[in-house]
């Protein structure tokens, strides 16, 4: 593998993002928490990556991509989790083309069948029989199917969560040990719940004060911790109706807002 600058985040997961679909500020608004200069109030589309005992695994491609790893120092990626296959958690993809080069290998891609569907038809010409122009041209992926049987990536266990995501959408969540990400979601079966027990940290998609047909609102999300009681509970996919602090205040002792850099502890 050639030498990389990159930080050494073993043993840790960082929120790469934690806003909706159009982020935060979007786009026109200049709503208070638009203009907002608190930087949590500044949300970047949903990501994480985990330092993993054999490298770093990245959690969806949002368009962010690369201005999230270079905020955090991330310089090599060594494998992708896809939940699902919506434009603001796959269309960064190309921003793995560098990764090759340093793996001496392509990036393997975990994810059902239906997201690497989406990746072969959105991403067509990295999979064209035409030979590349040059090395580096287009990404170099490798599919690894994976189904919601538990599954070890990078030297960890992984746990795959079914969740409904709207009435046409189902998506999957991740259990890594005693955390559990489960982003893009407003309803979860019964079955799934079971593994979401014994958390010491749960992350769950809270897009706003209301109920939304395919995403929790605040209080939704709420009951869901309250159910399950994860030691801390951290909300995700949120949107300018939720401003940092002020919603901080309504929430548990053991609820909060999460934000784009927040680091958790493996």
């Amino acid at each position: 593998m050639r030498q990389v600058h990159t930080t050494d985040i073993s043993g840790e997961l960082i929120f790469l993002g934690t806003g909706t679909s159009v982020g935060v500020p979007a786009l026109g608004c200049g709503c208070d928490v638009c203009t907002s200069d608190d930087p949590r109030n500044h949300r970047t589309r949903c990501s994480i990556v985990l330092g993993l005992p054999k490298g770093n695994l990245l959690v969806d491609t949002p368009p962010d991509l690369r201005t999230q790893l270079l905020r955090e120092g991330i310089g090599l990626i060594h494998a992708v989790l896809f939940t699902h296959e919506h434009a603001d958690h796959l269309f960064g993809l190309d921003d793995l083309r560098l990764f090759p080069f340093y793996l001496d290998a392509p990036v393997p891609l975990y994810c059902e069948e239906k997201v690497e569907q989406r990746i072969r038809h959105s991403f067509d010409y990295a999979f064209s029989n035409l030979p590349a122009t040059h090395p580096g041209a287009t990404p170099r992926l490798v599919f690894e199917r994976i189904t919601t049987e538990p599954f070890s990536v990078l030297g960890a266990p992984v746990i795959p969560i079914r969740l409904e995501h709207g009435p046409r959408f189902r998506v999957l969540g991740f259990r890594f040990g005693d955390i559990a990400y489960c982003t893009d979601t407003n309803a979860i079966p019964e079955e799934s719940l079971s593994l979401l027990e014994g958390l010491d940290v749960l992350i769950i998609d809270a897009l706003r004060m209301a109920p939304h047909p395919t995403h929790f609102g605040l209080q939704e999300a709420v009951a869901i911790a309250e159910r399950v009681r994860p030691k801390r509970t951290l909300l995700t996919h949120t949107s300018h109706e939720l401003e940092y602090r002020a919603t901080n205040k309504l929430l548990p002792d053991t609820i909060e807002l999460a934000y784009d850099g927040m680091r958790l502890s493996l």
